[in-house]
C-alpha cells in the first residue's frame, strides 16, 4: 500500500457523526459531483469549539467564512477513542474524503465507521497503539507507512506504531467493498 505525508489536524475522544457532518448537510447528493464536494466544506464543522488540536482550540478544519473552501488542507486526522460513533451516516467518511482527508489514526473507531470507511473507499482507518492525540498537534507534518504500520512526526522523528488492518486489507486494496466483491467473483 501507500505511503502519505501531509499536515495533520487533531481531535479528541468520542467525535460521533453528527460532528463529522451535521444532519442539516445531509439533504445534498453524492451522485452530484457539484453537491458532492460541498459535503467537503461541511466536514469537521459539528466540532465545538475548543475541540480542536491547537493551543487556541479555535482552528477549525476547514474555513467556513470563505464559501469556496472545500478542502481543509489536512491530510491526516489523528482522533483519540469511539472516532465516528453515533448514528450510521454513510456520510460521514465521505465528507471527510472530499475534504482531503485521505488517512485517520484514532485509537479505536466505532464499527459502523470503520466499515462505511472501509467499504465506500473513502479514506484508511488506522488504529494507534498509544495515544497520540497528546503527542502530535494540528499542523504538524507526519508521514505514515500503511506496510511498516507506523507514523512518523516529522519534526521530531520520533515513531509511532499502528495496529495491522487486518482482514479489511484486501478491500482497500481493492478500493472498496463493490471492487472486492467483483474482483472475486471474476477471479
Amino acid at each position: 500500500m501507500e505511503k502519505v505525508t501531509g499536515k495533520t489536524y487533531v481531535l479528541g475522544d468520542n467525535v460521533d457523526t453528527d460532528q463529522i457532518i451535521p444532519a442539516e448537510y445531509l439533504s445534498y447528493n453524492p451522485s452530484i459531483a457539484e453537491e458532492r464536494s460541498l459535503f467537503g466544506r461541511f466536514a469537521l464543522s459539528g466540532v465545538p469549539v475548543g475541540q480542536a488540536g491547537l493551543p487556541d482550540g479555535k482552528t477549525r478544519f476547514v474555513n467556513l467564512d470563505d464559501p469556496d473552501t472545500c478542502k481543509g488542507g489536512y491530510s491526516i486526522l489523528i482522533a483519540g477513542k469511539n472516532f465516528g460513533c453515533g448514528s450510521s451516516r454513510e456520510h460521514a467518511p465521505l465528507a471527510l474524503a472530499e475534504a482531503g482527508v485521505k488517512i485517520i489514526v484514532a485509537e479505536f473507531y466505532a464499527r459502523i465507521f470503520f466499515r462505511n470507511a472501509v467499504n465506500g473507499a473513502y479514506l484508511i482507518p488506522l488504529e494507534s497503539v498509544q495515544r497520540l492525540v497528546e503527542k502530535i498537534r494540528t499542523g504538524d507534518e507526519v508521514a505514515v507507512d500503511i506496510d511498516g504500520r507506523r507514523l512518523v512526526h516529522l519534526r521530531t522523528s520520533t515513531e509511532y506504531a499502528l495496529k495491522p488492518l487486518g482482514d479489511v486489507t484486501e478491500i482497500i486494496q481493492a478500493g472498496g467493498l463493490f471492487n472486492y466483491a467483483r474482483n472475486k467473483h471474476i477471479a
